[in-house]
């Protein structure tokens, strides 16, 4: 299991937007960088910074990704027919944590991680607490009945902060992943770049 090693709303700040749409996000209120460099002038990023950028935007958006495994992604994307920077998004939004968030089952994408670590979700019927699992269409994902009365998920479950993707069919903490989604489906609250990531791999 990786464990996310530096503060997550650093990325938020780094990137200079908020990528999560978080009412919390620091960006809200500083729009520089963290650090005491942070508030220098910035120049002019080159094409390589700005494909550099575009990857680290997305792979901060699903959490604690490493880039091995971001990597591995890529080259599956790759390989499959069809548009690698849809394919990609496709494989990142079929991950079983990215799925508890988008269901709305947690507040966080690094919460869905922890609670899927934790052993409270059911994948068809069988516990299952791999975050990177890969789903298909048709697999149902529901959270177990003892993690239904966690304070953190009905917080969450209540939140007006985000919508459910239409790709998802969610019938209280029960999700059903319906189909993969391109590019448009997916409700970022922030522009995302696959085109720029992967004219970064392929360098």
């Amino acid at each position: 299991m990786s464990k996310r090693i530096q503060a997550k709303y650093k990325i938020d700040r780094r990137m200079g937007e908020n990528i999560w749409g978080r009412a919390k996000s620091p960006v809200n209120s500083r729009e520089y960088g963290p650090g005491q460099h942070g508030q220098r002038r910035k120049g002019k990023l080159s094409d390589y910074g700005i494909q550099l950028r575009a990857k680290q935007k997305l792979k901060g958006y699903y959490g604690s990704i490493s880039e091995k495994q971001f990597r591995r992604y890529y080259d599956e994307a790759d390989r499959r027919k069809g548009d690698t920077g849809e394919n990609l998004i496709g494989i990142l939004e079929c991950r079983l944590d990215a799925l508890v968030y988008r269901a709305k089952f947690v507040p966080t994408v690094f919460a869905a991680r922890q609670f899927v670590n934790h052993g409270h979700v059911l994948v068809n019927g069988q516990r299952c607490n791999i975050p990177s699992r890969l789903l298909r269409p048709g697999d149902v994902v529901e959270v177990r009945e003892k993690a239904r009365q966690i304070p953190m998920v009905i917080d969450a479950g209540q939140s007006p902060e985000r919508e459910i993707p239409e790709y998802l069919s969610v019938d209280g903490f029960k999700a059903t992943y319906v189909r993969v989604p391109a590019l448009d489906d997916v409700p970022y609250p922030v522009i995302m770049e696959p085109n720029l990531v992967v004219e970064f791999y392929s360098r």
